[in-house]
């Protein structure tokens, strides 16, 4: 419960600070490329749920839907701010809508492409599917892109089995400053 007030307190304030580097950054995916503002990808929700998780588009419409660690060259899908908007995590800003509706929190495992099953599988192995999806979380701040999935997912029991309000805050200050310094991010 105070964990939904906590995400819910942040996310008015944050929507209030970025209302207008939001919109200029749909203005700027829309100028740049054809196709929708947001790219909306089916992500694997608390206990294994299917929801839509928004994101500014910095891929092609073209794109196939797999992770972009499982492309031969991602960088060739990027659109022209797709890089800028991926180096600097400004194509995570439309999750906060996710977390105003529930679906994610700011703090949790990131939520798992629909056609993820090693990932899916061993966190619902590990108990790790009870818990809702995170914007951030400490396998992102230990390593993001670059850790294999299960290393990812031990990362992400370790968040299920010691959660709390100061690891949360740890976890969001961490990642504001991996995020500045650019640290973990591949494509």
């Amino acid at each position: 419960m105070l964990k939904r007030l906590f995400d819910l307190t942040i996310c008015i304030l944050l929507l209030a600070i970025i209302s207008i580097p939001f919109l200029l950054i749909c203005l700027a995916v829309k100028l740049t490329s054809k196709g929708p503002i947001f790219y909306i990808s089916k992500r694997i929700g608390k206990d294994n749920h299917i929801f839509l998780m928004p994101k500014f588009r910095s891929m092609r419409i073209d794109t196939p839907q797999v992770a972009t660690h499982l492309l031969a060259k991602p960088e060739s899908f990027l659109t022209p701010i797709g890089n800028f908007l991926r180096k600097s995590s400004l194509d995570e800003l439309p999750q906060i809508l996710s977390v105003l509706s529930g679906e994610m929190s700011l703090v949790g495992p990131r939520p798992a492409l629909f056609n993820q099953d090693d990932l899916v599988s061993l966190r619902t192995e590990r108990g790790v599917h009870r818990l809702s999806p995170g914007i951030t979380g400490w396998a992102q701040i230990n390593g993001r892109d670059e850790l294999p999935i299960p290393v990812k997912v031990q990362f992400d029991e370790y968040y299920l089995k010691n959660r709390s309000f100061l690891l949360d805050l740890k976890i969001l200050l961490l990642t504001g400053y991996k995020v500045f310094k650019k640290e973990g991010i591949t494509h």
